[in-house]
Formats: C-alpha cells, structure tokens, sequence
C-alpha cells in the first residue's frame, strides 16, 4: 500500500479528548481530519477541520463520511461493530474492524486471549440469564464487571460472597457479564505498544499506574521495574500485536503480581490514558505514532527525553469554581492539556498536567503538587 501523505484527510470515528490529541498530532503534520460522533461542538470537533453529528447506527451517513476521507481510525473501542464495517466498505480502517470487535467487549477480549496462550487472570463467563452460583465456587473475593461498554471503573462490582455478586448482578440487570478473580498485586503497569503497516513494532518504556475509584489517576515513567519485567512486557506486547495483526497503537494494562508474574488486565486498541505524557516526554507521542501507523508511514522513536508524570484532571477540581491554573504553571515544569469539554463532573476526565524531571520519583512530585496548587484560593 502506498503511503497516506500530508494533505490527505483522516477520518476520526469517536470524537472525545483522544481524538483531539489525535487531531492535534495530525494537523501539525498537515493533515486534514474529519471527525464523526452523535454529538457536537466536542474535544476533537473543536480542532478537526469537520465535525460530522450523526449516530453511530446510521450507516448512510456513516458510509458518506468514510467516502470522503482517506483513512478511518477511531478513538475509542466501543464504536458498534456495523459502523466500522460500513465505514470498511468505503476507506481503510486502521485498526482494522476486527482488534474492535474483540476488544470492545470483555469476555470476547479474555477469551481471546486465553485461547491464544496470553497470561490472564481467572475469569468466568456470565451468560445473560445464566447460573451465577453455578460459577461462583472457589473465587473468593472477585470482580463483576458487564461483558460490554465499559471504561473508567464503570460497570464494574467488588464482591466478596455469593449474595454480593448476586446483587450486583441484579444492579446490571443481569446482562452478560464476566468474573474475575481478584489479584494480589505489586504494581499495575501499561505499554504502550505500535505497529506499523509493514509490520515494524516499537514500544514505549512502561509506565507504572495508580488508579482511584477505577479511574487512572496518576502515570509515571519509567516505572520502577527490572529489565526483566520491561522486556516480557514488551514481548507480550510485541505477540500481541502480531496475532491481532494491529495496525496502530495498542495498550496493554498488566497486573504485576507480588511473585513476579505479569497478568494482563485489558486492552485498548489506540492511545491510552497512561501514555499521555509520551507528548511532552517523548521524541514522537503515541498520537503521532497513531498517524503513522494508520497512514502507513515509517514510525517515530519512542525514545524518552526526560522522565515524566501524568495526573489526570477530574470535573472534581472544578467544585469549588474555576481551578487557580496559574499556581500550577507557576511551576516551570509543569504543562496543561485541557480537553474543551463543556461541562465539568465529578468523574469526568477533563484535561491532564505533566510534568517532567531529571527522576521519575521528582516527576511524579511535581505533578501531584501542581495539581494540588489548583485549589489554592488566589489572592
């Protein structure tokens, strides 16, 4: 395939904070991007150079929208299976319709990976209607999470008995759903891995995440692993993209258990939360790397300049009105991604601070600090 060059137009299916960076990445290598969702004035409609509002299911206009680019990528994974495929029927999707339809749904992504020999966690089937006493023997305190459409801690339930799991059940309307069992973990990590249209991979160091009521809260890289553990990660990583045969960004989170294995914990088959910070602490970020690989361009290095720390932005920081943001920028390594969401929420990713340093360690102090100024009444 010939490569997709600068002036060319991309097409963006989803239209939320990826997709802006996504857009923003592309604009800068003078690409033009459309963008289609349900909604408008969004994150990325604000930068693209057309935002198309129409729903997922109408497959005519989804169809147009294909037809008018040269390449469909999408930013978020639970874009329905029938909107790639009608957009497939008209331009390149990248990744392919297939890397969504397997990792937009739970039990078909651990199953999946089960069976091609990738390291899990325990997990059970659910099936709508289903037994789930039948399956609850031996697992102990577990977590219930929808087979579907879930993201941030959403759709997800810690249980520790029987009559829990079967109330949480009920509060999913006891859709199909997935068990797993509860890991006693050291660390949990994420790598962000790309693959090229020739095949060619590169990965970035991982990053060691912490998370709040299910909610990425704060990345930094490197993490504290050993070269062991980076490079079964990267391997893993490396096997992954290979047999779902990826064209673009894939990022795997991990368990790293306290004997030292890694279990993977999801996938996400574009940029990722935890990689954010590639953009001011990488010599390619993983958006740029997404327009390369889908373009079908030779992709960039992921060498790390200095080390970084992410803390994300909740619609929380907006309780008490505006954020003092110039108490946080008064830090001088310190930079703001604010999202052009409309609306803050309690839980609502807004925008996210980075900071950078001569320590991962120092990083992630300067960033939690920074965040911490944001409430700082000014005078």
């Amino acid at each position: 395939m010939k490569p997709i060059l600068p002036g060319a137009t991309i097409g963006v299916l989803g239209s939320g904070q990826l997709g802006r960076m996504f857009a923003i990445s592309a604009r800068r290598l003078g690409y033009r991007v459309h963008t289609y969702s349900p909604d408008r004035d969004t994150p990325t409609g604000q930068i693209a150079d057309i935002e198309i509002d129409a729903a997922y299911e109408d497959l005519d206009r989804v169809r147009a929208f294909a037809s008018a680019v040269d390449v469909v990528t999408f930013e978020f994974e639970n874009v329905p299976a029938p909107t790639a495929e009608a957009a497939e029927a008209e331009a390149p999707v990248r990744p392919a319709g297939l890397v969504l339809h397997t990792t937009q749904h739970r039990l078909r992504e651990k199953t999946w990976l089960a069976s091609h020999g990738f390291p899990v966690t325990r997990f059970e089937a659910i099936r709508a209607g289903g037994d789930l006493a039948a399956v609850w023997d031996g697992f102990g305190p577990a977590i219930l999470k929808t087979a579907g459409f879930g993201y941030d801690g959403k759709g997800q339930f810690r249980v520790s008995s029987l009559a829990e799991a079967e109330d949480a059940w009920s509060a999913m309307e006891r859709q199909e759903a997935v068990l797993e069992a509860m890991v006693d973990f050291e660390a949990e990590l994420s790598v962000v891995a790309v693959r090229g249209e020739n095949g060619d991979c590169v990965f970035y160091t991982p990053s060691a995440n912490s998370h709040v009521a299910g909610i990425l809260d704060v990345s930094v890289a490197p993490g504290p692993f050993s070269e062991k553990i980076v490079y079964e990660a990267q391997e893993i990583a490396r096997a992954l993209l290979s047999q779902l045969e990826v064209v673009g960004v894939l990022c795997i989170e991990f368990f790293l258990t306290k004997d030292g294995r890694l279990l993977i914990n999801e996938l996400a088959p574009r940029p990722h939360n935890s990689g954010h910070l590639t953009i001011d602490a990488c010599v390619t970020s993983q958006f740029e790397q997404q327009l390369r690989a889908v373009c079908g361009l030779p992709l960039g290095s992921t060498e790390m300049l200095r080390p970084a720390a992410m803390a994300n932005l909740l619609g929380d920081v907006w309780t008490d009105g505006e954020p003092n943001w110039s108490a946080a920028l008064a830090m001088p390594d310190v930079k703001l991604h604010l999202y052009g969401k409309l609306e803050p929420r309690p839980g609502r990713k807004m925008g996210h601070l980075t900071a950078t340093s001569t320590s991962a360690s120092q990083s992630e102090k300067l960033v939690r600090e920074a965040r911490s100024k944001l409430h700082v009444e000014r005078i």
